[in-house]
């Protein structure tokens, strides 16, 4: 099959992967464009974790306030160049970020911060919850629930709260994507939430 130079650039327009990678795809591929977004994904995914140590000292601070002024964010984005942190797409995720913290309220970044102190309160409230059981059985289903705790409290396994536009994807799914199609290590550094009267 012959890639067309329009395949390669459409590929291109809608993954942001390079021209060569592209066309590779597509070859690969035999002309599947679903085909070859999703190679590119991997290979972008593995070669932006391969780049996860590289440090991030550029990027943007971004801010939302919600209509009415009652509820506000601002959360920094890092990034490995400021050529990335100049980018659109870099600018639109770290706003989109803003908004998503002003709504959905999440306490920790990732779930290595999390106070271990926290994590064992949690633990306990939910072992206390099935006090009728035995308590080995307490425990497992306790440990189950600790995933839908930390889903809600930890910004990257929350889901995106515009689940129209980004399809129910995480924070971190998200914040991969970016990654993989800029080739840069991008790190969600901080964030602080403000409400009135909170």
């Amino acid at each position: 099959m012959t890639v067309t130079a329009a395949d390669v650039k459409a590929l291109r327009g809608r993954t942001g992967a390079g021209m060569l990678d592209c066309k590779k795809a597509l070859e690969e591929s035999g002309g599947d464009v679903d085909a070859a977004v999703d190679a590119l994904r991997v290979k972008g995914l593995a070669k932006a974790a391969k780049r996860g140590d590289k440090e991030a000292s550029q990027g943007v601070v971004a801010s939302y306030i919600h209509a009415g002024g009652s509820i506000g964010s601002m959360v920094e984005v890092d990034c490995e160049t400021d050529f990335v942190a100049r980018n659109e797409e870099f600018a639109t995720f770290a706003r989109d970020l803003a908004l998503h913290i002003a709504a959905a309220d999440p306490l920790y970044v990732d779930e290595a911060s999390v106070p271990e102190e926290a994590r064992a309160a949690e633990l306990r409230v939910l072992q206390d919850q099935d006090s009728d059981k035995p308590e080995e059985i307490r425990a497992k289903i306790a440990e189950g629930r600790i995933g839908k705790w930390l889903d809600e409290v930890v910004l990257l396994r929350q889901a995106h709260v515009n689940a129209d536009r980004y399809e129910g994807r995480t924070i971190e799914d998200l914040r991969a994507e970016l990654a993989s199609k800029t080739g840069e290590n991008i790190v969600i550094r901080r964030f602080s939430r403000f409400a009135v009267g909170g």
